[in-house]
């Protein structure tokens, strides 16, 4: 059954209503270290800003820290935050070909040690920022993004919350026993690279790790649904790639409400 009805169809009109009467935003790039490898930042924030404001991590899709990242870390902005598209293969370097995105982010996800220094050392770049408030920090993720979020949260990061959309789920091993994160996965109920067993094997470790967690599945929909690009990327790469218009706009409302409340806990 389809989770999103003609209501979720209003928010897109909502969503650039919301944008006309937003706050101004302020954003700048600049690197930060792991390891001696330097990795590019984007943080966007309020232009005016009285006191410290709380802070979302972006995390990238398999192509890269890209336009697309950052446009969301804008979007965080205008919803009053401070929000930092991270970078996870260093020098912003992105992918124009699957199998280049393939080979990059599998060699983060196959090194732990890596994918978790590398986004505890933008969590620690955000933290240092005056205007953000280093006691309520959240990340959300797209695509692999998703899976470094959930990953984190998994491994108990002291997160307030991590939201994934279309990202593929982490099942490998058991989640820790003090996970802090609430968690929100928005996921599409056709993608063929998050399956229904794997969902219903990540609902299940969570359940018995005893977390705070939600699973949104829209019925119809594929990867990248929140993407407007990812219709081109389907078509050129025969991926099964498609922008759902109802699906984002209900994904990033709930996102929106998700955040409200891991915040004011």
């Amino acid at each position: 059954m389809r989770l999103i009805t003609a209501f979720s169809l209003a928010l897109v009109l909502l969503a650039g209503c919301a944008r006309d009467s937003a706050p101004d935003v302020h954003s700048e790039t600049f690197t930060y270290t792991w390891e001696g490898e330097t990795f590019i930042g984007y943080l966007a924030h309020p232009a005016d800003i009285d006191n410290p404001v709380p802070g979302v991590l972006v995390v990238h899709e398999w192509w890269g820290h890209n336009a697309y990242a950052r446009q969301r870390a804008r979007d965080l902005a205008r919803l009053g935050y401070a929000g930092f598209a991270l970078d996870m293969y260093g020098d912003g370097e992105q992918a124009d070909h699957p199998e280049r995105a393939g080979e990059m982010m599998s060699a983060v996800l196959e090194d732990v040690d890596a994918r978790r220094g590398r986004f505890e050392a933008a969590l620690d770049a955000l933290r240092e920022r005056e205007l953000v408030d280093d006691g309520r920090i959240a990340a959300i993720g797209y695509c692999f993004g998703g899976n470094v979020v959930l990953s984190m949260a998994r491994e108990g990061a002291d997160l307030a919350g991590v939201a994934s959309f279309h990202g593929m789920l982490p099942t490998d091993g058991d989640p820790a026993d003090d996970i802090v994160s609430r968690i929100l996965v928005l996921t599409g109920a056709e993608d063929p690279m998050v399956p229904e067993d794997e969902i219903e094997t990540f609902r299940t470790q969570m359940e018995t790790a005893g977390a705070d967690f939600e699973i949104v599945s829209y019925g119809g929909v594929t990867h990248g649904f929140t993407n407007p690009s990812a219709d081109e990327y389907g078509e050129r790469f025969e991926l099964p790639l498609a922008y759902d218009a109802e699906a984002d706009a209900d994904s990033w409302q709930r996102l929106e409400t998700f955040l409200q409340e891991v915040f004011s806990e």
